[in-house]
């Protein structure tokens, strides 16, 4: 994007770049502020565009087989994450996106920023037939929700960062685990904006999110279970940790705000050599900084450490140098384009911008019940519909090919009209 490569994962481990970090000491929490309103809201005419994409991986005909890591390594060959196999060469696709590894196995795409839709359907489609032919020779398949379907969570991943989440989240309830292990998600990553224009931006990103969450839920099975919620992902992720999980609050001044929130959100692990990653209860990045409690005992922060930090956190929509929203569930491999279209017409020009905020002001906030009943929430259902009304009309600003669009029109609006006609 126009800052930071949407290739930043939520482990450095995934892509080997913790070791290029900058070892800068922060010297106290202003500094660290001001730091991260550098890094995570950098602003420019917005151009770009790009797509992270998880799946959860089964073996084809007996999708609640637990997932054998040696054939998924197999099937990958040198596209294998390091978090895997550590002398894999970890080459990314043929398109240029790297392949990365959720803590159950999940596989995730991340793609390079691109110039519009067009270029990003085109290396997209690319990588994923790249992706599904290796796997199809070791007979396995990629997954089409947002959730696990047949297996409980299992984390098959033995690093130290996911070692010490599961044992944080633990005592929270299963919401930690199952985000971890059974969970696939669809995030979009679009560029800040101009500054002007940037607060009305932000602001139309999370008042979409739970009208879209509800119209794209698709996760409604678990572990061979139905959970009775649209999208028991979305839930897992909330369940997870509120500190690191709750949106934003929409205000005039996001990157003060977003900093602020830096500052005083507990560490979730702290990365240290031949040791457990656990971080010392409640301290957090400001305690840190300025030494007080079981920081009196560490070492002095550095800017690494808080580029780490800012991995830690799972919110709705998390600001990269770009937005990345991360609400949405995976989507079968074909229907991937579907949302990014949706959510890329709406956020690109501003008086589609200020329509989006006027259209979900009465739905804003209620993540947790898009998540829970989706579309058979009347009220949601019926922000959803205007949103994907207007997402589709605005679709010709997209670039995209006039049959791609009618395609994308004609099936987010049956989302949206077959949810009606069940509640009638």
């Amino acid at each position: 994007m126009t800052a930071r490569s949407n290739t930043v994962h939520d482990d450095p481990e995934k892509s080997g770049s913790a070791s290029n970090l900058t070892a800068k000491v922060l010297s106290d929490r202003a500094a660290g502020e001001a730091y991260v309103a550098s890094v995570c809201f950098k602003h420019g005419p917005p151009k770009l565009v790009g797509v992270e994409l998880e799946f959860t991986v089964h073996h084809r005909g007996d999708p609640a087989r637990p997932l054998d890591p040696d054939a998924l390594a197999t099937a990958l060959g040198p596209h294998t994450p390091r978090t895997l196999r550590p002398d894999s060469p970890a080459s990314p696709l043929p398109g240029g996106s790297p392949v990365s590894l959720e803590p159950g196995c999940q596989v995730e795409i991340s793609t390079l920023p691109q110039a519009g839709l067009r270029e990003l359907d085109a290396v997209v489609s690319a990588d994923l037939r790249h992706l599904r032919s290796l796997l199809a020779r070791q007979d396995l398949e990629l997954g089409e929700s947002g959730i696990d379907a047949h297996r409980p969570p299992r984390r098959v991943l033995s690093t130290p960062r996911y070692a010490a989440m599961e044992r944080r989240f633990a005592p929270m309830g299963t919401g930690g685990i199952t985000m971890m292990c059974s969970t696939a998600g669809l995030q979009i990553c679009v560029d800040a904006g101009e500054t002007s224009g940037f607060p009305a931006r932000w602001a139309a990103a999370h008042a979409m999110g739970p009208p879209l969450l509800a119209a794209f839920a698709n996760s409604r099975v678990h572990a061979g279970r139905e959970t009775g919620h649209a999208s028991a992902r979305w839930l897992a992720v909330l369940e997870t940790e509120p500190v690191r999980t709750r949106s934003a609050v929409v205000g005039p001044d996001p990157a003060a705000a977003w900093a602020e929130r830096m500052m005083d959100t507990p560490l979730m692990v702290l990365p240290r050599e031949n040791r457990p990653w656990d971080a010392p209860e409640g301290l957090t990045f400001g305690d840190w900084i300025e030494g007080r409690g079981a920081a009196a005992v560490l070492r002095r922060p550095t800017v690494a450490d808080l580029d780490y930090h800012l991995t830690t956190m799972f919110t709705p929509v998390r600001p990269q140098g770009y937005l990345e929203l991360r609400y949405l569930d995976a989507q079968p491999p074909e229907a991937w384009l579907h949302p990014v279209a949706l959510v890329t017409a709406l956020l690109t020009r501003p008086s589609t911008v200020d329509k989006v905020r006027e259209l979900c002001a009465p739905v804003e906030g209620r993540w947790t019940d898009a998540a829970r009943a989706g579309l058979a929430d009347a009220d949601i259902a019926a922000v959803a519909r205007a949103v994907v009304e207007l997402g589709c009309a605005e679709l010709g600003v997209t670039g995209l090919p006039a049959h791609t669009i009618t395609e994308i029109s004609e099936s987010v609006l049956a989302r949206v009209d077959g949810a009606r006609s069940q509640r009638s």
